[in-house]
């Protein structure tokens, strides 16, 4: 995927207009991600460059040309002072004063007062309308200053809410103080798209930065469908916007609902970046969206952004040491961001890098270390070193400064779990899934601490909201058939804990696409916990042949081989999975662990094997064969595994043989 030296240059010259305004009404972090989006781009060749530009080289850079739209030109040019006030007033943090430039609360405080049919009437259509007071006609300003003044009074009930909330995870700390500037903005904006929908309507047609303010406010007050719909007209209207794209990232909660979307989006750059972020977001996989990321990165070959989705991709694909290696090359790219450093340190405490997760403790504290993603990083390296006391005050503190800091308040949940605080884990948790519902590790985290308080139906319901997130993670569907096998549910664990295999072996397989429902790699290692677990329910539920199939599988991964496993059990596995979860509610798990290995080395003597072959011991003696049972029984003492009761089963076979040679002759 390239572009020639025109499409480039427009490329250039929109993310540069886009840098611009999105910095005219104080969007940041959208100004910012588009900025170095911008500087990510190569440069023209000199030729090349003289060749697009001869046409149009005494035109005005598009940067500096007036509104397109003549009535907002001619606002804009006349309150351009007041615009200059406002900004100054929003940059040194003086919110009030910056929204009461242009809205002062005089204004404002009679939109509250109307009656909300009154405020949703356009004008200038029926009675309703016509009897409005006067004082609440809505004043003529430019959009881009409306914009600033509804954002600034936004940004200030944020601030305030913050201000009135109780100390993180304290006893008055419910998640229940509400933005109070939510609803006047959202009166005053009602009214104002009202007025732009009426037939008779001469004004200025909207620019797309009030749909995706809108569409935020909307977002708050948990009306999703809605604000999906103007933050859809928002991107169409001006697609440079990343934050408008961010916001429908965060109400897409499923793929199905993202193959919904995408035939509606607008067909440009844009477009192919969200998918391919938003697919990230969703914990997708596969050459598809691999493919898709290396395309982006052809045409921004240095882009923080994209090089942190590639190392993502890694990391939810659990090749951990790939994703490693990808942050470690972004951070030597780009030594002073922060941003998504957070997860380099999940990386760096998973693979137990402790140099390597001290050094970027240290770094972020040089760079800032009051940066919600610098506390997380020095609450994962004191967590690596089990002061769980100081990581959950670092967690704590990340979100004193951010309360939408998800990693904290997952990771905090992690740390009390290990404190023993069941009851402070299980809030931290609820509100790692208050902030974003499509954070597996919550739900599993929720999940592990009911297992411990052994309520296994509430375990059992999170877990499975866990797998509906995760359906390729084996880790997911072993932690649902464990708990159904407490729950004395057998046939219905059996059925998850072959789901573990198969998932485990999609991993495996390098050969396997993303989607594919091919049998289980006869080769592949398979976790000898779970075949264990699978073998241990057949016998439960008196299905011996298929409970010694099992077990001799487990037996097998000792040595990386597969000898003797029952092909008819494992196929049937293939079936369940391409069938829905079913009672696997899917709506929304662990943090990513190291797979394990995939080659054919074997895992060498373990509990689990050895309990295996204990059972396979004692089921021999039950069928009379001695011989085997013998077998099994020296190869468990020289495990060094139940060694006297091993022992015991030797004399008793071996004397059962004897006894048979002498009624032979």
């Amino acid at each position: 995927m390239g572009l020639s030296a025109k499409d480039a240059l427009h490329l250039k010259e929109a993310l540069q207009v886009a840098v611009v305004k999105c910095s005219e009404r104080c969007l940041y972090q959208s100004a910012k991600w588009a900025a170095e989006l911008l500087n990510a781009l190569p440069d023209i060749a000199p030729g090349e460059l003289d060749r697009t530009t001869s046409a149009a080289g005494s035109q005005l850079h598009p940067v500096f040309s007036p509104n397109d739209d003549p009535l907002e030109a001619a606002l804009e040019a006349k309150e351009l002072n007041k615009y200059l006030l406002a900004k100054t007033f929003f940059d040194c943090k003086e919110f009030d004063r910056c929204a009461a430039v242009f809205l002062p609360e005089s204004l404002l405080s009679g939109l509250l007062s109307a009656k909300p049919s009154d405020v949703a009437s356009p004008r200038g259509k029926g009675k309703a309308s016509a009897a409005l007071p006067s004082e609440q006609t809505l004043p003529t300003i430019s959009q881009k200053s409306l914009f600033l003044a509804l954002y600034a009074k936004i940004i200030s009930g944020e601030k305030r809410k913050d201000e009135d909330s109780e100390m993180i995870m304290g006893p008055q700390d419910l998640g229940s103080v509400v933005n109070k500037q939510l609803l006047i903005v959202s009166r005053f904006l009602e009214r104002w798209f009202a007025e732009r929908k009426a037939e008779d309507s001469e004004l200025a047609p909207s620019q797309g930065f009030l749909e995706y303010l809108y569409g935020m406010v909307l977002v708050k007050e948990k009306n999703d469908t809605v604000a999906l719909d103007y933050l859809m007209q928002s991107i169409h209207l001006y697609p440079w916007n990343w934050g408008c794209w961010l916001e429908i990232t965060n109400l897409i909660a499923r793929v199905e609902q993202l193959s919904t979307v995408a035939p509606h989006l607008p067909q440009n750059i844009m477009s192919f970046i969200f998918h391919a972020n938003t697919s990230v977001n969703l914990y997708q996989q596969g050459p598809d969206l691999a493919a898709a990321i290396n395309d982006l990165l052809n045409i921004f070959p240095t882009s923080s952004f994209l090089l942190t989705c590639k190392a993502l991709l890694n990391y939810h694909s659990k090749d951990l040491m790939a994703a490693e290696e990808n942050f470690s090359s972004l951070l030597a790219l780009h030594p002073h961001r922060l941003d998504s450093l957070d997860h380099y340190s999940n990386i760096l405490y998973v693979l137990n890098m402790r140099p390597k997760l001290a050094f970027l403790a240290h770094l972020c504290t040089s760079i800032d270390k009051f940066r919600p993603e610098s506390c997380v990083v020095i609450g994962n390296y004191y967590s690596l070193l089990s002061l769980h006391e100081k990581a959950v005050q670092y967690f704590r503190r990340a979100l004193t400064l951010d309360r939408s800091c998800l990693s904290a308040w997952t990771l905090m949940g992690h740390e009390y779990v290990e404190l023993k605080n069941t009851h402070a884990a299980i809030e931290s948790y609820r509100r790692a899934v208050d902030v974003n519902r499509r954070d597996y590790r919550a739900w599993y985290g929720l999940g592990q601490t009911y297992e411990v308080l052994e309520m296994h139906a509430y375990a059992l319901w999170y877990y499975k909201k866990a797998a509906g997130l995760r359906p390729w993670d084996g880790k997911m569907w072993q932690a649902v058939g464990s708990c159904l096998q407490k729950m004395g549910r057998d046939r219905d664990g059996i059925k998850a804990l072959k789901r573990a295999l198969l998932a485990d072996s999609y991993y495996d397989s390098t050969a396997s696409s993303f989607g594919s429902t091919g049998t289980i790699d006869r080769m592949a290692q398979m976790d000898p916990e779970v075949l264990l677990q699978i073998a241990i329910m057949y016998d439960r539920l008196d299905e011996e042949e298929e409970a010694k199939a099992y077990m001799e599988l487990c037996v097998a991964q000792e040595d990386g081989g597969q000898d003797g496993a029952d092909g008819g059990a494992l196929s049937e596995s293939v079936a369940i999975h391409r069938d829905s979860p079913g009672g696997v509610a899917s709506d929304e798990l662990a943090d990513g662990r190291p797979e394990k290995g995939s080659g054919h080395e074997g895992t060498g003597v373990t509990v689990a094997t050895s309990k295996a072959r204990m059972w396979l011991a004692k089921q021999a003696m039950r069928a009379e064969d001695y011989p085997t049972a013998n077998r099994l029984a020296m190869e468990l003492c020289q495990d060094g595994v139940e060694v006297e009761e091993a022992k015991a089963l030797i004399r008793e076979a071996r004397s059962r043989m004897e006894l048979a040679n002498m009624m032979d002759r």
